[in-house]
């Protein structure tokens, strides 16, 4: 077991050293008889082989069952009814692999990392096949991550940031699907049982509803093998239906919460963007030069450089199946947070009317440019990007032609998105801190 953590350790910090540029992820797809869509890069520099399954089984999914697309996806590493949660782990670090599951609001997701030595990677795929084929959902263990669920809820109404994040998304999302919160709520998590979330398994963890993709030192054979033995432990079903779109706001919504805390929290945004949109290059550009270039950006220098108004400040895109929020994020001191808010408005304002300058748009191209092979440096990072763009179902080409589609916005372009895409007058505004 120590040798083969030590191997692994020393194949990661080779993996570091070996960032591959854009041009040289050429992506394979097929799909698998029972229907999982495969996408693959090879990477035989390395003798280690990363594998990611994505499904349509997110927060999105819970319905009235708030946080079991959480707790289905800890109970993955709970095991089967041959191996319990401690034989699970061990069998997996005695070759050296790495197993792990994550819940989003979009999707589920099951990554295996192993070495590609034959018997160590045979001992990886066939432990994670057991799991997919046959999950056991112990009650034991599902009570104790339900326990470890409500005390995750209540860490969080102790942290300001999560409060404010939470009805941010509540206010903003209102009756669709992204306003679940992916830790669920006490009395919906008090509900749930291990059938739920057999139910949920069974529904979403499917061959029709996932996808999966691999990168490492494996050839297109190889992969191919791999991918079969995956597809035929999962369990077969449809794709989910879409989720519904987003109602466009038309008038702006605050929110003022009371907590015992030195900095007031505020958030602010709006929908905005679906995965996949022709407009996330211009978008992208623009938010970068507004809030999301860091120390170079207008936010930076208005809000904390000039008026010292806040600690942080900073905005993104987050664009999801469907139209995930434009949000901006600051923390300021309590008795500034009115004085903030303003500044921040005016800002959003004034970038919305003006719109980005040639020289901003410049520097923004050769920021967003320039960092975008730090993105494939590693078999993580190209296995994560390769799972959402088959989850998003985005075209082969994506990261090929990524820069040379960032080059081609121009600045009239870019501003007209932004007009049209951003709403100043329809913002929801939370702000958490201070009591009256």
């Amino acid at each position: 077991m120590m040798r083969a953590g030590w191997l692994t350790a020393c194949v990661w910090l080779l993996a570091l050293s070996l960032a591959l540029p854009a041009q040289a992820v050429e992506i394979e797809q097929w799909e698998t008889d029972e229907g999982l869509r495969v996408l693959y890069v090879a990477a035989p520099d390395l003798p280690m082989v990363d594998l990611r399954l994505t499904f349509d089984g997110g927060a999105s999914r819970d319905g009235g069952q708030h946080g079991l697309a959480s707790l289905t996806s800890s109970a993955l590493r709970h095991g089967t009814e041959e191996m319990d949660s401690d034989e699970l782990a061990e069998r997996f670090e005695s070759v050296g692999a790495q197993f792990s599951t994550n819940s989003l609001r979009d999707m589920a997701i099951v990554s295996l990392r192993s070495l590609t030595e034959p018997d160590w990677m045979n001992t990886a795929v066939e432990t994670l096949t057991a799991v997919l084929a046959a999950p056991a959902f112990p009650e034991a263990d599902f009570e104790r991550a339900r326990r470890q669920a409500l005390q995750g809820l209540q860490r969080e109404r102790q942290d300001p940031g999560s409060v404010a994040s939470r009805r941010f998304y509540e206010l903003m999302y209102g009756d669709h699907p992204y306003a679940n919160w992916p830790g669920g709520e006490r009395e919906s998590l008090e509900a749930l049982a291990p059938a739920d979330a057999r139910a949920f398994y069974e529904r979403f963890y499917t061959t029709g509803n996932g996808a999966l993709a691999i990168t490492g030192g494996l050839s297109r054979e190889e992969a191919e093998t791999v991918a079969d033995r995956i597809s035929a432990a999962l369990p077969q079903g449809a794709a989910a239906e879409p989720l519904p779109a987003v109602e466009p706001r038309d008038e702006p919504v605050e929110e003022r919460i009371e907590f015992p805390s030195e900095q007031a929290h505020i958030l602010m945004g709006a929908p905005a963007l679906r995965r996949g949109d022709e407009d996330h290059y211009a978008l992208t550009l623009a938010n970068h030069a507004f809030g999301g270039g860091g120390f170079t950006s207008r936010l930076f220098r208005e809000i904390r450089s000039q008026r010292g108004l806040a600690y942080s400040v900073s905005s993104r895109l987050q664009p999801m199946a469907a139209e995930g929020p434009f949000r901006i994020g600051m923390q300021t001191g309590v008795d500034q947070a009115d004085e903030a808010v303003t500044a921040l408005r005016e800002a959003l304002v004034r970038w919305h009317a003006d719109g980005v300058d040639a020289e901003e748009l410049e520097a923004s191209r050769e920021n967003v440019v320039n960092s975008f092979p730090l993105s494939l440096a590693s078999n993580s990072d190209i296995v994560g990007l390769l799972g959402m763009m088959a989850f998003y179902d985005l075209p082969l080409d994506y990261l090929e032609r990524y820069i040379e589609r960032m080059e081609a916005v121009e600045l009239d372009e870019l501003n007209a998105r932004l007009r049209e895409r951003i709403n100043p007058d329809a913002m929801v505004t939370v702000i958490v801190g201070g009591q009256e």
